[in-house]
C-alpha cells in the first residue's frame, strides 16, 4: 500500500520590492497585407488556382515531399524511381544463352528496354541492383533448389557492358530493337510532315559527337532556323561505330597471321558500314530538303520581297514619292542610261579597233608566209634535198619534200612557220635542216599522223 512521506522544504521568502503583475486585455487584432513575393504568396496563389483547401494542399506538400525522400533511397524494387517502372521479363529473355552475349539485348535484360540509349547511369545501377536481388543463384538456391545461373551471368555481362562507355557506345551504334524505318515522307501533309521529321531526326541526333542537336523545328520556323538544321546534319559529325559486328579471333589459336587477317578484315567492313550509315543519312536529309514545306515558303516569301522591291512596293504597298523624290529618280535612271551608252560606245570601238590591228596582222603574216617558205626552199635545195654528195636528187624526191614543206606550213601557224625558217637559216648544236624539219612535224601530232615520208 502506498505511503506519503512530507519532505521538509521550504520556500525562499519573496524579494523586496516585487508586485504582483496586473493583467490587460489584448490589443484588437490588425489586418496585414500578403505581398506577391515569397513561399506565402505561392501557396496562396495555389490554393486559388487549384481551388483547394488548406487541408488538401498541406496533404500535396507532404506527399510529394515523401516521394522525393523515397525517390533518394534505395529500396530495391525500383518502384518510386522515374523511368524505372517494373518491366515484364519475357521467356526469350530468361531463357538467353550467356555465351551469345553479342546476340543479347542488355537493355531488356536489366529491364530498362523502354528507355534504352535514354536510360542514365542511376537508372543502370538501381536496375542492376533490383535484377541481382531477384536473380541471384544463391537466392533461386534457397527459394526453389536450383543452381541455374545462366540468367544471372546474362545480368552480369549486361551490367558490365552497359557502365563502359566505350562498350555501350558500340551496343547503341547496332541496337537492333530500335525502329529507324523512315516512312513514305512523299505521302504526308506538312503537319504530319513535321511532326514525322522531328521524330526521326531526334533519334538520329543521338549518333551526334557534337550536343545539343538542332531540332527540325515547327511548320513556321524562320529561315535561320532551318538553315541552321541543314547546315548542323549536312556537316554531320557521327561517333557511331561497327565493332559489335567484328569476327572473334578462333580460340586457341596461336597464329599471328590469323590474326592479323581477322583484324584486317574487320576494320575494312567497319569502314564499309561507317561509310554506308553516312550515306544513309546524307540521302535522308536530301530527300527531307527536296520536300520540305518550309523551304517552298520561304523561297515564295523571298519571291514576293524581291517582286515588291522592284515595284516600289513595302509590305505591297505602294510607296508613295513626294515630287523632289520622283525627279531624283528620273534624273538618275536618265545618267544611268547615259553612261551606259557611252560605256558601249567605246567598248564597240575598242573591239573594232582590235579587229582592225588583229587583221591587219593576218595580212601582214600572209604576205611575208610566202617569202618564209621561199627561204625554207631555199636551204632544202642548197643542202641538195638531204642526198649524198654527189648524188643527184630524182624528181620524185624533190616534188615529195616540196609538197611536204606546203603541207607543214598549211598546218602550223604563220608564226611557227617564221620560227622554223630562223632555226634552218641558223643550223646549230650539230643538227641539220632536215633533223630541225623531223622535229617540226613530230610536233604536229595527230593532225600531220601518216602524211609525211621525207621529213617522218
Amino acid at each position: 500500500m502506498a505511503s506519503i512521506i512530507t519532505l521538509p522544504i521550504k520556500l525562499s521568502t519573496v524579494p523586496s520590492g516585487w508586485k504582483k503583475p496586473t493583467t490587460s486585455k489584448p490589443s484588437n487584432p490588425n489586418q496585414l497585407p500578403i505581398y506577391p513575393a515569397g513561399p506565402s504568396f505561392i501557396g496562396s496563389a495555389r490554393r486559388q488556382i487549384l481551388q483547394r483547401s488548406f487541408e488538401e494542399d498541406d496533404k500535396f506538400i507532404i506527399s510529394a515531399k515523401e516521394k522525393q525522400l523515397a525517390e533518394k533511397e534505395d529500396k530495391g524494387d525500383g518502384s518510386l524511381y522515374p523511368g524505372l517502372g517494373e518491366e515484364e521479363e519475357p521467356s526469350h529473355v530468361l531463357s538467353q544463352d550467356p555465351k551469345e552475349w553479342k546476340k543479347q539485348d542488355h537493355y531488356a535484360v536489366l529491364g530498362l528496354g523502354h528507355l534504352r540509349y535514354k536510360a542514365h547511369d542511376e537508372h543502370i545501377r538501381i536496375a542492376h541492383r533490383r535484377k541481382v536481388l531477384r536473380h541471384h543463384p544463391d537466392k533461386k538456391a534457397a527459394q526453389h533448389g536450383a543452381n541455374d545461373d545462366s540468367f544471372f551471368k546474362c545480368i552480369q555481362k549486361a551490367h558490365e557492358t552497359l557502365t563502359n562507355n566505350d562498350k555501350r557506345r558500340q551496343f547503341d551504334s547496332v541496337d537492333w530493337n530500335i525502329e529507324d524505318e523512315v516512312p513514305d515522307l512523299k505521302s504526308l501533309s506538312p503537319e504530319q510532315f513535321v511532326d514525322v521529321c522531328n521524330k526521326v531526326f531526334s533519334r538520329e541526333g543521338r549518333f551526334s559527337k557534337v550536343q545539343p542537336v538542332p531540332e527540325f523545328g515547327s511548320l513556321d520556323a524562320p529561315k535561320k532556323e532551318v538553315e541552321g538544321f541543314y547546315d548542323f546534319f549536312y556537316n554531320f559529325d557521327s561517333w557511331r561505330s561497327f565493332e559489335w559486328h567484328d569476327k572473334e579471333v578462333n580460340e586457341g589459336s596461336d597464329n599471328r597471321d590469323d590474326k592479323r587477317f581477322t583484324e584486317k578484315k574487320n576494320k575494312s567492313e567497319r569502314t564499309r558500314r561507317k561509310k554506308e550509315d553516312n550515306t544513309r543519312l546524307r540521302v535522308l536529309v536530301d530527300d527531307v530538303l527536296a520536300l520540305d514545306p518550309r523551304i517552298k515558303r520561304i523561297k515564295a516569301e523571298e519571291k514576293a520581297a524581291r517582286d515588291a522591291k522592284k515595284k516600289g512596293t513595302t509590305n505591297g504597298v505602294p510607296k508613295a514619292l513626294t515630287p523632289a523624290e520622283k525627279k531624283a529618280v528620273e534624273e538618275k535612271k536618265k545618267k544611268e542610261e547615259l553612261e551606259k551608252k557611252e560605256a558601249d560606245k567605246k567598248a564597240l570601238e575598242a573591239s573594232k579597233g582590235d579587229r582592225e590591228a588583229a587583221k591587219k596582222a593576218k595580212e601582214a603574216a600572209r604576205k611575208n608566209l610566202k617569202k618564209w617558205k621561199k627561204s625554207i626552199a631555199t636551204v632544202i635545195s642548197s643542202s641538195n634535198y638531204f642526198q649524198p654528195e654527189g648524188t643527184s636528187p630524182s624528181a620524185t624526191i624533190i616534188e615529195k619534200q616540196l609538197s611536204e614543206l606546203d603541207l607543214i606550213v598549211d598546218l602550223i601557224e604563220p608564226e611557227q612557220v617564221k620560227e622554223l625558217k630562223e632555226k634552218i637559216e641558223k643550223v646549230e648544236n650539230g643538227k641539220s635542216a632536215k633533223d630541225i624539219l623531223i622535229e617540226t612535224v613530230k610536233s604536229i601530232g595527230e593532225k600531220g599522223q601518216d602524211k609525211f615520208t621525207e621529213f617522218a
